[in-house]
């Protein structure tokens, strides 16, 4: 099972944005947590980041026939890319999205996702715990 992580705009600034929101841990931090926890589930993840959304959907579009599924945390593209939605509906590979906050918790704005229209599952507000429910997700679907 070889699963993408595709980690949307300002994620690299985790442990200087907002960290009353989004903790302590750096953006390096989550990769190796990713990392750890997918060879702990057995699977194979790679990791991207960008604060560009042509990035990401071209990100998306190359994950076809490369990837059997895609954890997203699209941050604020979650509430306005129809054009990541349309990415991630173009090709046949399963998707899962990510929100290290409870975005239903959050400002009214955040509580709309365009993205899990695409998605199997959402996982949200348990921190990089977020991730290891989506790793798991996929790998009890091998």
């Amino acid at each position: 099972m070889k699963v993408l992580v595709i980690n949307g705009p300002n994620l690299n600034l985790l442990g200087l944005r907002e960290p009353e929101l989004y903790g302590a841990k750096t953006y390096a931090d989550l990769i190796e947590f990713i990392h750890t926890t997918g060879t702990e589930a057995g699977v194979e993840v790679e990791c991207m980041q960008s604060n560009h959304e042509g990035v990401i959907i071209d990100t998306i579009h190359e994950a076809f026939n490369r990837f059997d599924g895609i954890i997203i945390n699209p941050a604020a593209y979650t509430h306005t890319s129809i054009a990541i939605l349309d990415a991630l509906k173009a090709i046949a590979v399963p998707a899962v999205e990510v929100h290290l906050t409870n975005i239903n918790e959050r400002e009214d704005f955040r509580k709309v996702s365009y993205i899990s229209n695409a998605c199997e599952k959402t996982f949200a507000g348990s921190g990089f715990k977020s991730y290891t429910e989506a790793i798991h997700y996929f790998a009890e679907k091998k």
